[in-house]
Order: structure tokens, then sequence, then C-alpha cells
């Protein structure tokens, strides 16, 4: 089912987070423009708690969000993936995305977001996959549109005001049948 597979993009590639990164998703996470349309900015510790929780997902052989690296200098800017979220009493696989502001609107987050979207679909078998995005937040919700996410409702989520993409992995078409070549 490849939970712990690499994606590969044309300027990213898209892994499993490791402990051994803990230093940067702290940078990250302590980033305040980094961190908007959320809690706010992460203590160390919180940033630690966050990757082991990344860690313990992908352990129990569960979707995970994928550490974003970037080809042009194989830098760590932000995270992409599935985040396993509880929303209006529905058990939801989330793919979120966050990247360090230097590399906004270059079109990165919607790369990845794509990737994944189709790791979920195409590999996972995941039968649909959301995004919860605060209203404010337009250009998460341009990557969700352009991956193909419809607005599906609102709600509040951890006390929050949110809108929730989705979209539904398309059903197979079966193959006609084989002409006999009677008739």
């Amino acid at each position: 089912m490849l939970i712990r597979a690499e994606l590969q993009t044309p300027r990213l590639i898209l892994r499993p987070f490791r402990k051994d990164d803990l230093d940067a998703l702290a940078a990250l996470m302590a980033n305040t423009d980094f961190m908007r349309f959320s809690l706010g900015p992460y203590s160390r510790e919180q940033a630690q708690t966050v990757l082991q929780k990344f860690l313990s997902w992908g352990e129990a052989g569960l979707p995970s969000p994928f550490a974003v690296i970037f080809r042009g200098n194989n830098a760590l800017i932000g995270y992409c993936g599935f985040l396993h979220q509880h929303v209006d009493g529905m058990d939801e696989i989330e793919i979120g995305y966050r990247l360090h502001p230097d590399y906004w609107n270059r079109g990165l987050a919607t790369e990845a977001a794509r990737a994944v979207r189709d790791h979920a679909f195409h590999n996972l078998k995941l039968p649909r996959v959301i995004s919860l995005i605060h209203p404010s937040n337009i250009a998460s919700r341009r990557v969700a549109e352009k991956i193909g996410m419809k607005l599906e409702k609102e709600t509040v989520f951890r006390g929050i005001q949110h809108l929730v993409f989705a979209i539904a992995r398309e059903p197979r078409v079966p193959s006609p049948p084989e002409a006999s070549g009677a008739g």
C-alpha cells in the first residue's frame, strides 16, 4: 500500500519525516507566518510533540504528513500530507499543507498537494480526502480548488471557523466486455 512512500515532483521531494527533522520542523513551527491561520507559533517542545505524532502514525502504518524538501537547495521547507481529524462527528483524512513563507507564491503547495492527492487515490485507495481551511486563507483555498476539491461546508473545528473542502476518488468505470465477434 506504500504508506511510507517517497513522492517526487519536478521541484520537490516528499519523504516521510524522521527524528532528525526536529530542528528544521521546530524552526518552521516557530515562524509566525508559517503558523498563520493556526494556533500560533509553537515552541520546540510543541514541535517535538507534532513530530512524534507524525512519526507514530507512520509507524502504525497510517498515512501521515510528508516532509517537503525543495530540490533547489535540499532544504526542508514544510509539510504536506495526511492528518487524521475528527470533524462534525466523522473521522476524516485531511490533506494538510504548510510551507515556509520564502517558498510561497511559486505553485509549490499545489505541486505537493497534487502529488499527495494522487498518492491518496491511486496508491492508498482512500475513498475521499478533505482540507480544513480558515476562511481568510485565500491561498490555501486556491490550492484546494486547483487539486479538484470543492467547498463542502463550513464548520467549527477546534473552536475556529473553517471551510471544509473535499474530493472523492473517482470510481473506476468497468471496461466494456470484449466483442465476441458474433452477430
